[in-house]
């Protein structure tokens, strides 16, 4: 199973809707075939793996064990039920880590196997598997996505000078690392200070990722976002989201849309504000299962205001800028220590002079 969740990984940033599944079919403690979601969804881990069983053994997978991250589905979308596959294929058990909460599945999936007379198991590696596929399980469970906000800050957590000065920072390999969250993630999502601010390009420019194209989604409420900012101007070749209110000029929607971004007008919050939970609500609803947030400060108040951080990646740098300088995080009205939200560190990784810290939130 941990084999299967390596897989899995590799459909991390390029398969939503789809969850990323990783499989592995096993028989006589011998590996017959390997299979991961590919990328757009399709073809599913378990059909991978079954056409690379068939193709390197006579018998293909007949009285194999699978080994797969999520319980393989049973409805027919744009593949057939891999359930289906699985029967046909002549398999003798399945192993699988977590049920899938889509509705149409939902234990449906393990049922048909069950019936057509293969032994199934789950839970094995199922904390694993919930944490791999976290954006999945919250956009069917909460209709919204997993959110990770990613900060790169000096050691009093300042993200430039009180001039501004940002670049850089952090050195080469924060920001390499940066670009490989990038790529793990189906958008990066910013607001339209940092937008404007820091001209940021929100693509993935690493060796070899070119096909690694998360969607671009910037927060603007009040349409600062200049039409001809590098965002508006590529958005034809690298796709480009813009949420803002539902009561902005019409006219200067069809701006952007001409331009080639999309527009999604949102309501707003009882403050006036554009609604964080409708935007995440939207994003849900277009299939991302995973945003990965890069600022500004605001725009990360306002989630952490309403608890919607999931997941904090904070670049550190070994330097002090001071009280003047920017802070990463923009104050967001708390009083008690009781009311903050509250992380774990679940690892530290040294890049240099810098150093990567992962969090995730405490439920």
């Amino acid at each position: 199973m941990q084999g299967a969740l390596a897989l899995a990984r590799r459909g991390l940033g390029r398969v939503a809707p789809n969850p990323a599944v990783g499989c592995i079919l096993v028989r006589d403690g011998r590996v017959l075939g390997r299979g991961w979601t590919q990328p757009g969804g399709r073809p599913h881990a378990e059909t991978e793996a079954i056409r690379r069983a068939q193709a390197a053994d006579p018998d293909g997978a007949r009285g194999a064990i699978c080994y797969v991250t999520l319980e393989p589905c049973a409805h027919h979308g744009k593949t057939p039920p891999c359930v289906d596959a699985l029967i046909d294929a002549g398999v003798a058990r399945v192993v699988a880590a977590l049920e899938d909460p889509d509705p149409r599945v939902a234990g449906f999936g393990l049922q048909r196997l069950r019936d057509a007379g293969i032994a199934v198991e789950t839970g094995i590696e199922a904390e694993a598997a919930a944490e791999l596929n976290a954006g999945y399980l919250l956009m069917r469970r909460q209709d919204r996505p997993l959110i990770t906000l990613k900060a790169a800050t000096t050691l009093d957590g300042r993200i430039a000078t009180h001039r501004g000065e940002s670049q850089w920072i952090t050195g080469p390999g924060a920001r390499a690392r940066g670009h490989l969250l990038r790529a793990r993630h189906d958008a990066v999502m910013v607001g339209s200070g940092t937008a404007v601010a820091d001209d940021p390009a929100l693509t993935v420019r690493l060796p070899g990722m070119d096909a690694y194209r998360p969607l671009r989604v910037v927060l603007d409420g009040r349409l600062r976002l200049p039409l001809t900012h590098a965002l508006v101007r590529d958005a034809g070749q690298t796709p480009t989201l813009l949420l803002t209110r539902r009561d902005a000029p019409a006219d200067r929607l069809d701006a952007y849309r001409e331009a080639g971004v999309e527009v999604a007008p949102l309501p707003t919050d009882a403050h006036g504000a554009l609604s964080l939970t409708a935007a995440l609500h939207e994003l849900a609803a277009r299939g991302l299962t995973r945003v990965l947030v890069e600022g500004g400060g605001q725009l990360a108040a306002g989630l952490l205001r309403y608890n919607l951080v999931d997941r904090v990646v904070w670049f550190r740098s070994p330097r002090v800028i001071g009280g003047d300088g920017i802070p990463a995080i923009a104050g967001f009205g708390l009083d008690r220590l009781a009311d903050t939200p509250t992380f774990r560190c679940v690892g530290a990784t040294p890049l240099g002079d810098d150093v990567m810290e992962s969090y995730v939130r405490v439920a």
